[in-house]
């Protein structure tokens, strides 16, 4: 039994949960079949009949590097309320995700936020994300902003290089007992700490990925080792995200991922991608409702691992993929 397969409410893909997010993730294929050029190509270049796809595993996922060379939309409406902008590298094309409805975006970000940390009023929001807040569209920044608006605490704040500051910051906050979350590119977060060993208490800190060059690469247990050490923390947090996604994933220990209400992950056979299963070792596919205006049926480049109750570990990237500004670390 399948949804509103024309999805003229497409906010309703907020409504998914663990019962009913396949029947409205086959709806929302359907939908991008019929209504998004690109992909109905690209299902229909698979030789995909659609009366065919009955289970997530069935659904075809669109490599992310389409957000490279195309325009990912879906539906008869080309106007864009945002466009979110990946790094890229020097010389490589970014990638361009083009938001139709801030709205379902905010609204998927903010209810995955409090889906594991509760209500975002009742936090503030420190940001640590030098080489993010100097450019333009950057997806992580977006969401910063989305959860600092939401908290509307007086320390809220973002960082590039004011460590003294955010030291001041979180040593009076960890005095107070409102929650804290520094939120932090890895990089950054190895060099404060570096700088600033302390007890935090309090503070729940969550590392985004991003080394971008300016680290030897690390393991995620081992920038987490660090981390824990100089700030005497039992555990550090982890956000697994991307410019092509509108939802999120996050681990509270050890690098274990748990997806939002929106979101789940899949696993491919990296030698044959159409064989998708719901748990094992291998290219990680996701399905984000939340893309409901351009595509929500991801390919990603990254490598990891799924459990059976939907948890996933990333383990790195594929050998052949470009560097990407988040999530660069391997496990």
């Amino acid at each position: 039994m399948f949804y509103n397969t024309s999805l003229n409410d497409r906010s309703s893909v907020l409504a998914a949960d663990a019962v009913n997010f396949e029947p409205i993730a086959l709806d929302v294929f359907r939908y991008q079949y019929a209504n998004n050029e690109l992909y109905g190509q690209y299902c229909q270049a698979l030789r995909i009949n659609t009366e065919d796809v009955t289970s997530l595993q069935q659904i075809p996922f669109m490599p992310v590097s389409f957000f490279k060379t195309h325009k990912v939309m879906t539906g008869s409406e080309t106007a864009t309320q945002l466009i979110f902008e990946s790094s890229g590298t020097t010389g490589e094309t970014p990638s361009r995700h083009y938001v139709a409805d801030a709205g379902i975006y905010e609204k998927s970000l903010l209810q995955g936020f409090e889906q594991f940390y509760g209500n975002v009023s009742d936090y503030t929001i420190l940001a640590l994300l030098p080489s993010y807040l100097e450019r333009k569209n950057a997806s992580l920044v977006h969401m910063a902003k989305t959860l600092m608006e939401r908290s509307a605490s007086a320390d809220n704040g973002y960082y590039i290089n004011e460590w003294n500051k955010l030291k001041e910051t979180m040593m009076r906050l960890e005095q107070g007992n409102r929650k804290v979350l520094l939120l932090g590119v890895t990089f950054a977060l190895l060099d404060f700490a570096a700088a600033f060993p302390m007890a935090l208490n309090n503070a729940i800190v969550m590392e985004t990925g991003g080394m971008k060059g300016r680290r030897e690469e690390m393991t995620r247990a081992e920038v987490h080792e660090i981390l824990k050490t100089q700030w005497q923390l039992k555990q550090v947090h982890s956000e697994y995200g991307m410019t092509e996604l509108l939802s999120q994933a996050y681990a509270k220990a050890e690098g274990v991922f748990s997806c939002a209400s929106t979101m789940r992950v899949l696993v491919r056979d990296l030698n044959d991608p159409r064989d998708v299963t719901t748990a094992g070792t291998g290219g990680i596919n996701v399905v984000d409702l939340a893309n409901v205006h351009s595509c929500s049926f991801i390919e990603t480049e990254d490598i990891g691992t799924l459990a059976p109750d939907g948890t996933f570990e990333v383990l790195g990237r594929m050998d052949n993929s470009a560097l990407r500004g988040c999530s660069l670390m391997v496990v």
